[in-house]
């Protein structure tokens, strides 16, 4: 901020003790002029015959109370500006009517009190103002008359009078508009901040909830088949020696994939793109130089998603129907992430040896998938945290898709997601 910024500023803030000032200022200088005017105007001789001055104020005090009276409201001409224009107006015009006859420089103070109003005040006050200026201008043209032989002197004196109201008018108009548009300006710059930083929070929060989805679809699907492989593998251990070889090697493949999975978010996280879902990272291979992008999982990888559940002993089967389009970026990793939360909530609830389908349906206007079991279903347990239904409906919402879950009519669960498609999409 400059130092004239600075300064508009703190004048701004102390208004009325600069205008207290001002209004100060104003009386010094018409005090005089006023006085010397009118006490030239009345002079009459004295008993021996010598001319002296006479007032029509009264006395000095009373010119004095009449100045201050003109000039004082003016220290309000910014804290209330129509009742000190009102104040200003009224004073001169019974000054002009009852006292003296004549224009006075303390009278040039309405033009003062005509700024004010007009930059300051509402419409009415503004409109009161002009007209009442206006007026007054054409008293002094009735007023020159009657004192005056002369007619064209009255009606020059009435027309400047005119013109100097108009021209102040003006400049205040002038003024007031500048001010406006500063104020919008500010106010607009305002907004903007607060605009941003909302957009900010919002977009923090979406990223926060981004990152739940991702870390809760990785780890909840992970540990889930992790536990069931080892409790079945310890179970089965005394039937079957090679059933805990099975399950270990199967937990290896189920922790390797999911710390992939940890790392290609992690690398999603780092990089300096939007923050929508990516569709994959650039990584590079170490000692080769060579840079490969590691894609995130999308509808086409849902057969190895049901060949890792059927191989941890879940009895489940994928059923694709229609012609396969290519999906918005980040639609396909919905799909995805979706039947994989699905599947986990069949193997965590749906209690043993459930016969699970998943249906993935292209039609014209959308995709559809469907997970159903014939386990629990309403009698399932829950661990009472909800975050796996409330991250599919905020996924499937992102795409401006809907999505049902809940047990189905003759037994089991099951959950149906449908995304739009644009059109022309093949």
């Amino acid at each position: 901020m400059s130092r004239w910024e600075r300064l508009l500023a703190w004048e701004d803030e102390h208004r009325f003790a600069v205008d207290c000032v001002f209004a100060g200022v104003l009386l010094l200088v018409v005090l005089p002029g006023s006085v010397v005017v009118n006490g030239s105007l009345v002079r009459v001789p004295n008993a021996s015959g010598l001319p002296i001055t006479r007032y029509a104020f009264g006395s000095f005090a009373a010119g004095l109370a009449l100045c201050t009276a003109v000039a004082v409201p003016l220290a309000w001409r910014r804290v209330a500006p129509a009742p000190s224009a009102g104040v200003v107006y009224g004073v001169v015009l019974a000054q002009m009517l009852f006292l003296t006859p004549v224009v006075l420089p303390l009278d040039f103070l309405v033009l003062v009190a005509l700024y004010s109003a007009t930059v300051h005040s509402p419409l009415w006050a503004r409109r009161t103002a002009l007209w009442g200026a206006i007026a007054g201008s054409g008293l002094v043209t009735v007023l020159l008359l009657q004192r005056s032989n002369d007619v064209l002197t009255p009606f020059a004196a009435g027309t400047f009078a005119f013109l100097m109201v108009l021209a102040v008018w003006a400049f205040a108009l002038a003024r007031r508009g500048r001010m406006l548009r500063l104020e919008a300006l500010v106010d607009r710059a305002r907004q903007a901040e607060v605009d941003r930083d909302r957009q900010a929070q919002l977009a923090t929060s979406a990223e926060r909830a981004r990152i739940a989805r991702e870390m809760h679809d990785i780890v909840a699907h992970s540990l889930s088949v992790i536990i069931a492989q080892a409790d079945g593998g310890r179970y089965a251990a005394a039937a079957n020696p090679q059933a805990p070889t099975h399950a270990l090697e199967t937990i290896g493949e189920i922790g390797r994939a999911a710390l992939t999975d940890m790392r290609r978010l992690l690398g999603v996280l780092r990089t300096d793109g939007p923050h929508d879902e990516a569709p994959g990272i650039i990584t590079a291979t170490p000692g080769t130089g060579s840079v490969a992008v590691a894609p995130q999982p999308a509808e086409g990888d849902l057969e190895d998603l049901v060949a890792q559940l059927r191989g941890a002993g879940m009895r489940v089967s994928l059923a694709r129907v229609g012609t396969p389009r290519n999906l918005p970026p980040g639609a396909g990793l919905t799909v995805f992430r979706i039947a994989q939360e699905s599947l986990t909530n069949v193997l965590k609830h749906a209690g043993p040896d459930p016969n699970v389908t998943v249906l993935l349906a292209w039609r014209p206007e959308a995709v559809v998938l469907e997970v159903a079991d014939d386990g629990r279903g309403a009698a399932a347990d829950s661990d009472g945290a909800g975050q796996g239904l409330v991250g599919m409906r905020e996924r499937t919402a992102m795409f401006g898709g809907t999505l049902s879950a809940g047990p189905r009519p003759g037994g089991g669960f099951r959950v149906r997601a449908e995304i739009p498609t644009p059109r022309g999409v093949s």
